[in-house]
Formats: C-alpha cells, structure tokens, sequence
C-alpha cells in the first residue's frame, strides 16, 4: 500500500520533533498506521538544518499554501501556531479535502466550531491532541476511553510554565518576579509571558476539554480566567501551614444550574496526588460517573512529547482514510447534533471555599468584626490562623478558610471587610477545591 503523503506547516521545536520521530520510529509507525507516513511536503521560513531528519525527502517552501494546495498531500500538520494564518491555512485544506492535525489550542478554542463544521461538511478529519497537555493522551481518553461515562468534573494542571512557577515559590521560597524571569532564562515562558502567567493558555485548553466533558460548543469567551501574579511567597507558606499546596487549575464542573469553566489560582488539599505534580508536568484529573477518579500525568510540552501527540493523531487520521465519516470519532466526543448549548455559569455563582489573607490592626476586637460580617453574609469559617506581629509592629496577618460558598457572598464580605478602618490594604482571595466526588 503506497505511504501516505503529509505536508507539514512549521519547521520549528514541535515540527522539527515530528519529522524527527517520524523518521526514527518509521517502521514501529508503518505497522501500527498499516501503511507508511512520509512527509513529503513543508512549509517554513527558518529551520536547523543539522537538527532535523529526512529534509532531502521533503519539498520545502516558504509558502504555506502551496503545501496546503498540493494534491500529493492527503494530511496537513498545522505547527504555526497562533489565530492567522493558521485558521486560513486549516479552512483551506479542509476545503481542498484534506485531513488537518494541529497542536494549536488557540485555534481550536476560538475557532473550532466554524472548524468542524467545515470538517463534517467535507467529510475529513481534524485531530488536536497535541493541543491540550502536550504528550499526555487526554483528549482520546475522554473522547474514547471514557465514553460510556457521564463527566461531572475535569480539573487539570494545564500550563507547565505557571506549575514551574508556583513549585519554585513554594520549595525555594522565591518570589513570583525572580522565578518569572528564570523560567524566560530557560525557555518555558516567552518574553511575553502574558498567555502563560494571566491563565489565557491553560483556558484555552479549558475550553476544549469542556466541550469534550459535556458536549457543549467550544466558547473561549466564557471561561472566567485569572493569573498567578497575585500569588505572593506569603500565601504559598500559609497554604503550605495549613496543610494545602497553591496549583494554577483550571476547573469545569457540570451542576445543575450550568456549567463552571474556570482557570484560577487554587488551594488543593496536600494528600490530593495533583496536589504533588511540581515543576513543569502537567495533569488532569476527572471525575466520571461509573469509573470515579482517574488521573492523566506526563511531560506538557516539549519536542518530543509534543511530537509524540501530533504522530498519534497522524496514525489515526491514516487508519481512517477509507472509514466512512459517519463511523469516524466525532470530533468533540459527541455527535455533532447532540452538541447542546448548556449554560455556562457566570463565577458569581461558582460555588467553592475560599483563602482569604488581610493586614489588620493587632488590637482586640478586629477578629469580631470580621466574623459578624462573614456571619451577616451567611459565610461558615473553616479555620482561622492570626500571625502575631513583630515587636514594635501595630499590624497582624489574619488568615482564614471558609466553608463552600457562592463566590457573591464572598465578594459581598470583602467588600464590606475592606470598609473597616482596621483593615489596611486589599484582602487577597483564592478558592480551595478538594477535588472529591461531590
């Protein structure tokens, strides 16, 4: 049977692998696939030309759509990155028949419905699995494996450069601006590290494991998204007093009210195994009906596991080929006329407990105040933990967990607490999940 014909767009860290891994693994890939995987085809503007394997075999441009246009090509690998091109690039071999694997969870996120549709329409295959949690196979576990399972909750450690981050504060007690610029020094944030350190990367990923969790239409917009750069070395120690860790989670959970799609800094429970994923591995945990719990870890990103997703979803695309589409695996796990537009939560009625952190006069009295305004908001606290100030300092730390709440009451409490004179400065919130069954 004649190997089929891939064109790749992109010849850097994750093309530069793939080529790499198709041409190490060629043979363990032929029997897998029943067929050869050749790349035949590229598209880039620079790449190493000492680093990269089977060059000689590929027809190399610097014009993404002539790969895309060539009749040889029957997948196109997207590795641009990024909104445009790559969405104009993606319609077009959709539209010129062509089966499409991306990495780009951006892409999906935002433009994935207008996507799959045109996909359907054309009868091809777009496979992602690359775009979410690198190399850990979590998209096919959910859309497969966990099929015959009704999910009530996903929750994950999504973004490697935020987890790297928060272990550093947490095991070196450094600060969030030090650790910052070592992860820019080692290459796991960008010089502009907005997408990584504000949540924006992981809620991208958030909104596609969401659509495949409850099959609902991918809606970026909808996910209440919040970064790390409030996190201070203080709260990662008092967190680690009161027996939790602080993790950058993302959280969506059905209730019967809605859906919750949340990125947020968070406290999990020491004991929780999530809890224990440090540096820059990612995570996802989810909570299905009749399996229970089961926890998907491994390597975020990275050349070879990330190549590692993208070759999967190749090989899958090739043992498709000739499948009817109505026998394929729906992109989004769920038929496409059983997507269901399910509201999605506004985080005003997310319910969860909170960490709350204040400087307050260290005179008596002050823990009063605050309790009867947690008490006038219907707020049950958890736990209290008052750090006694320095000799010759007039000001204590007071620290507190709630039980679970909607998060207008605890907006509502803050409001009123930072009113009181003995308070000085912002109250500084983060949720706390256990991550149980309920």
């Amino acid at each position: 049977m004649e190997p089929v014909k891939v064109g790749l767009l992109g010849l850097g860290t994750v093309g530069g692998g793939t080529a790499n891994v198709l041409a190490r693994n060629a043979a363990e890939i032929a029997r897998r696939a029943g067929r050869g995987i050749v790349i035949t085809h590229a598209a880039a503007h620079s790449y190493d030309t000492d680093a990269i394997m089977g060059l000689d075999q590929m027809k190399i441009t610097q014009d993404a759509y002539e790969v895309v246009n060539d009749p040889e090509v029957s997948i196109v690998i997207e590795l641009i990155g990024g909104y445009s091109p790559a969405k104009e690039l993606v319609l077009q071999a959709i539209e010129n028949g062509k089966h499409v694997v991306t990495a780009n969870k951006a892409l999906i996120a935002m433009h994935g419905n207008e996507i799959f549709a045109a996909a359907q329409e054309k009868g091809v295959t777009v496979a992602f699995e690359a775009g979410v949690a690198g190399g850990i196979p979590i998209i096919k576990a959910m859309r497969e494996g966990l099929s015959a399972n009704r999910i009530e909750w996903v929750a994950g450690i999504i973004n490697g450069t935020g987890n790297f981050i928060l272990t550093e504060m947490r095991d070196k007690g450094r600060d969030f601006d030090d650790v910052l610029a070592e992860a820019q020094a080692l290459g796991y944030a960008e010089a502009d590290p907005t997408f990584d350190v504000e949540g924006i990367d992981a809620a991208h990923k958030l909104c596609i494991l969401s659509s495949l969790a409850f099959g609902i239409p991918l809606q970026f917009d909808a996910v209440y998204t919040e970064g790390i750069g409030n996190v201070s070395s203080e709260d990662v120690v008092y967190a680690n007093q009161l027996g939790y860790r602080i993790k950058h989670l993302g959280v969506a959970r059905r209730t019967e009210q809605g859906i919750e799609m949340r990125v947020h800094p968070t406290l999990i429970p020491e004991k929780c195994l999530i809890a224990n994923v440090d540096g820059v591995m990612n995570a996802v945990l989810v909570q299905a009906d009749k399996l229970g719990p089961s926890l998907y870890y491994g390597a975020g990103a990275g050349a070879d596991p990330t190549a590692s997703a993208v070759i999967a979803d190749i090989i899958d695309v090739a043992r498709t080929i000739t499948t009817d589409v109505q026998n394929r695996v729906p992109h989004l796990a769920f038929q496409p006329d059983q997507i269901v537009d399910i509201p999605i939560l506004p985080i005003t009625e997310v319910t969860t407990a909170y960490y709350l952190r204040m400087q307050a006069d260290d005179r008596p009295g002050v823990l009063a105040e605050i309790t009867r305004i947690m008490g006038d908001n219907d707020i049950s606290i958890e736990a209290v933990l008052q750090k006694e100030p320095e000799s010759g300092v007039t000001r204590a730390t007071i620290i507190m967990l709630t039980q679970k709440i909607r998060e207008r009451q605890i907006i509502a409490a803050i409001d009123a607490i930072t009113q009181l004179d003995v308070i000085h400065g912002d109250v500084h919130r983060i949720r706390v999940e256990t991550l149980d069954a309920d």
